[in-house]
Order: C-alpha cells, then structure tokens, then sequence
C-alpha cells in the first residue's frame, strides 16, 4: 500500500464529475487500499478517489477511531448511488483537500445507498448520523462538488483568505499534496 498525494481545492480534478466504474480489477482493488492508507496517513474519515487525482466513482469511509462508531469501517463503495434522503441534520465538517477549513453544513440525517464492494458485488443499505454525513460529503467530490459551495455567499467570502493560502502551498500538513504552489514547483523543476 502506499499514501497518495492529496489535490488541493485549486486542482481541477476536483470539479470533475468521475466516471463509474464498468468492472473490478486489481488496480482497482489496489486503489481502494492506497486510498484507505491515504486517508489513515491523513487522519481523515473519508475520500474520493478524485482527491487522489483519480476520476473513478470510487469512495473509501473509515470511521473506526471514534468511540461511537468503532464498528464501522473501513470499507470501500464502488458507484455509490444515493437514492433517498431524510432528516436534516447540521455538523461542522472539513476536508482533506481544503486543509484548516472548518464549518457547518446542513446534510440529510439519513440516506438509502446502493454501491458495489471490492467484489463488485451489490449493497443497499441505509445510514445515519456521521456515516450518512460522510458518504455525502465523498459523493458530492465524485460530482465536483466541495463542502463550502454548501456554504451561502457570505461564509464563502469570508473563507477567501484561508483558501487563497491553500492554493498559494501556505500550508502545513502532514500528508503529501499537489496544490498549485507544488504543481508550479514540479514545472518549473522540469524546465531546468
């Protein structure tokens, strides 16, 4: 397994819808596990295989450090579709490609997914609480859309200044990123 570089919320990847996916292979399966380690390395709960730079519809959710939900995770959803919602609940909530971003978001309280495994076999199954908060959340990457566009204009406005040093690499992490500072580096490293 290894750790994958993060894309940052100036990377177009991030906007891109990801495409589904037709069948299982073992560069999937070895996807899936790098992004699991990924996201570990990152002490995240979950991410989109477009913040590895990947658009397939691929998510990995692991919530197991938390007391209340230790039983759940990891685990991988393939094409996860969701197909209803209820409740409304409001949590803060962050991302690992807009670093030191905190705020709160209105999501459903509970959702009806259907998804394949890493066996492409298929599940329907129900969630609720953080579960359900964070397969929305990694749903919305694989449509190219982040947590703050969640957020009315004002809260966006005043996110500007954090997000600009995002996009500028003036922050600090401790996973590996590609942001627009860093792919600027890579080019003007090859231009040598």
């Amino acid at each position: 397994m290894s750790v994958l570089p993060i894309y940052t919320i100036d990377q177009p990847v991030l906007r891109k819808k990801a495409r589904p996916v037709r069948r299982m292979d073992d560069a999937l399966v070895a996807l899936a596990a790098d992004m699991i380690e990924t996201m570990r390395k990152a002490n995240g709960i979950g991410l989109a295989a477009n913040q590895v730079g990947v658009l397939h519809r691929v998510i990995v959710v692991d919530l197991s450090a938390m007391e209340e939900t230790k039983d759940f995770g990891p685990m991988a959803l393939i094409n996860p579709e969701i197909y209803h919602e209820e409740g409304k609940l409001v949590m803060e909530e962050g991302c690992l490609s807009i670093p030191d971003v905190r705020e709160d978001v209105e999501r459903a309280e509970v959702i009806r997914v259907r998804y394949k495994d890493l066996e492409f076999k298929d599940h329907d199954e129900e969630f609720a609480g953080l579960p359900a908060r964070v397969i929305l959340h990694e749903t919305d990457h694989l449509d190219g859309i982040l947590f703050y566009d969640h957020l009315n204009a004002l809260k966006r406005k005043l996110l500007r200044g954090r997000l600009n040093r995002i996009r500028k690499g003036e922050i600090e992490v401790n996973y590996p990123i590609v942001s627009g500072a860093t792919s600027n580096n890579r080019l003007q490293a090859q231009a040598v």
